[in-house]
C-alpha cells in the first residue's frame, strides 16, 4: 500500500467557535436544515459560520449518489420535507444575510430529480428575503434540459453547476456525472445570460495541462466564474489525495485562468465552491426577479 501524503502547514487550520459561530449552529439546528458545511466537513466552516453564513443543502441530508471524494450520506433518501423551502428561508431571514448559497444533494429517485423543490426554494427566499442575491449549486439533472431550465426560470442571481475534476479523472471519481453532461448543463445556464460558476478540486492526480485543458472548455461554455481548491480525503474509504498542491501553483492558475477570459477566479488550497461567496454579487448580471 503507497504511503499516505503528508498534509503540509499550509492546510492546517485552527477551528475556534465565537458567539456569531453558536448562533448559527442554532438558527441551523433548531429548523432542522442541513448544510453542506457539516456534511462535506469543509475546513472552513468555523471561519464561515464565524461570520453568520452557510451553504444550505436541500433535499435531505442523503444523496443518490456515491461520488468517490465527497463525504455526503449515500443510500435511499426521505420524502422531501415541504416545510424546508420555508425553513430554510426563515433562516435566512435571521442571519440576516445579503447573500445566500444553496446546494442539494442528488435526488435521482423523484421523477423530476428535485427541480420542483429547487424552485420552491428559490420562490421562498425571494419571498422572505427581497434583498437578498441568492447562488444556487445546482446537481447535473441528469442533462435534462427541462429542469435546468425550470432552475433558469426561477432567476436566481448565480447558477454554480462543479465540473470537480479534469475529464481523464471524472469517471475515476464521479459515480454518475459525466464531464460533456456538466458542461452542456453550464452552457445552458450561461446562455440564459444569468452569471454561471463552476468549481473543481486538484490533488486528485490531475497536471497542470489538464487544468488548464478545462478552464478553455469552460470558457467555451460561457462559464463567469472559477474556484480551485485542494481536494481533501474525508476518510480512508474515499479516494486518495495523490498530492498537495503549492499555494504558487494555486497563484498561478488564477492568473491564467483571469488571462484566459474568467471574470473572477477564487483560486487557493482551502477554497471551496461557496468560500467567499459573496464577493460574486459585483459580478452578477441583473435579470427579472
Amino acid at each position: 500500500m503507497a504511503d499516505r501524503v503528508r498534509k503540509p502547514e499550509w492546510l492546517k487550520i485552527s477551528i475556534g467557535a465565537n458567539e456569531r459561530y453558536t448562533e448559527t449552529k442554532r438558527i441551523v439546528e433548531s429548523h432542522c436544515l442541513h448544510t453542506i458545511c457539516s456534511s462535506g466537513r469543509c475546513p472552513n466552516m468555523g471561519e464561515c459560520w464565524g461570520k453568520g453564513t452557510a451553504t444550505f443543502m436541500i433535499g435531505g441530508e442523503v444523496c443518490t449518489r456515491c461520488c468517490k471524494f465527497c463525504n455526503t450520506q449515500t443510500g435511499k433518501p426521505l420524502p422531501l420535507d415541504v416545510k424546508e423551502p420555508t425553513h430554510v428561508a426563515e433562516s435566512i431571514a435571521l442571519m440576516k444575510l445579503s447573500h445566500a448559497v444553496i446546494t442539494s444533494v442528488d435526488r435521482d429517485d423523484l421523477p423530476d430529480l428535485g427541480a420542483a423543490h429547487w424552485v420552491h426554494t428559490i420562490q421562498e427566499i425571494k419571498r422572505m428575503n427581497p434583498d437578498t442575491t441568492i447562488e444556487v449549486l445546482i446537481p447535473d439533472f441528469q442533462g435534462r434540459a427541462e429542469l435546468v431550465a425550470q432552475i433558469i426560470d426561477a432567476c436566481p442571481d448565480i447558477i454554480s453547476h462543479n465540473m470537480e475534476t479534469v475529464r481523464r479523472i471524472t469517471p475515476l471519481v464521479r459515480s454518475a456525472a459525466r464531464y460533456e453532461t456538466s458542461l452542456k448543463v453550464l452552457k445552458q445556464i450561461a446562455e440564459s445570460g444569468i452569471t454561471t460558476k463552476s468549481g473543481i478540486m486538484v490533488g486528485l492526480g490531475e497536471t497542470p495541462a489538464e487544468v488548464e485543458e478545462l478552464m478553455d472548455d469552460l470558457r467555451q461554455a460561457g462559464c463567469h466564474i472559477l474556484t480551485i481548491g485542494q481536494y481533501l480525503q474525508p476518510s480512508h474509504k474515499h479516494y486518495p489525495v495523490a498530492e498537495y498542491v503549492t499555494p504558487d501553483q494555486f497563484t498561478l492558475y488564477k492568473k491564467q485562468g483571469m488571462e484566459k477570459g474568467f471574470s473572477q477566479v477564487e483560486s487557493a488550497p482551502l477554497v471551496r465552491s461557496s468560500y467567499h461567496a459573496e464577493k460574486s454579487t459585483v459580478l452578477i448580471q441583473k435579470r427579472p426577479r
